[in-house]
């Protein structure tokens, strides 16, 4: 009875302690209270552990929250498919180079899912060698090193993080792929779904966005 009185006291301090609140802009912003995204999971992995230990996972715990759902969805939805989250942004937000945004918890990036040759869903390598994968560059029919971007796992992971974050009560902002390949997005089981319900930038950004694809969250932020 101890016990449970002293859980139930310190219940309302535990949740306190990790709900985020963010400042400003994704490219001129904070956050306080961030969290980590969970290191693994079933379907998913992240990108570096050197990384993860420098801090550079941090995001929005409701961030968190709607990741860690979609990837949960998927675990029905795409059984054979594997994942791995890239980039998110420091604890406390601010400046977090080389990005020009990830400055308030609401940016995440997400390695391009890839096939291997016999069709096999793979993860991209991501090493100190390849800048943790973003030095990768592939061809213009999306090919690397004897793998080919699944297009199929991109759009169902989008999907899945859209319909999660409706479910939390937010939405996505906007994904950020490299226009060129955005038309084969367009071609998946998922494509009515996509040209209904999510933004892709049209522009390429400053950088190509071709290993990886970048989703900003539309969270309040003060």
């Amino acid at each position: 009875m101890k016990y449970l009185l002293i859980i139930t006291f310190l219940i309302p301090f535990i949740a306190l302690a990790e709900t985020s609140t963010c400042f400003g802009t994704t490219s001129n912003g904070s956050l306080t209270n961030g969290v980590k995204l969970p290191s693994e999971g079933k379907n998913y992995v992240g990108y570096s552990t050197m990384a993860r230990l420098a801090g550079r996972t941090y995001v929005h715990s409701e961030v968190r929250d709607i990741v860690v759902s979609a990837y949960k969805d998927l675990e029905i939805e795409q059984p054979t498919k594997v994942y791995k989250y890239a980039e998110t942004g420091f604890k406390d937000g601010g400046q977090f180079k080389p990005h020009k945004t990830h400055r308030n918890g609401l940016s995440v990036d997400f390695m391009t899912p890839v096939k291997d040759m016999n069709g096999k869903s793979v993860h991209l390598p991501t090493n100190v060698l390849n800048k943790l994968g973003y030095n990768i560059e592939l061809d213009a029919n999306g090919h690397y090193d004897g793998m080919y971007i699944d297009y199929e796992a991109i759009a169902a992971h989008v999907v899945a993080l859209h319909k999660q974050a409706k479910e939390h009560g937010h939405d996505l902002w906007r994904v950020i792929f490299d226009p060129k390949l955005q038309p084969n997005l367009y071609k998946t089981k998922c494509a009515q779904y996509l040209k209904e319900n999510i933004q892709f930038s049209k522009k390429r950004s400053w950088v190509r966005h071709d290993e990886h694809y970048h989703v900003d969250f539309a969270i309040p932020c003060k």
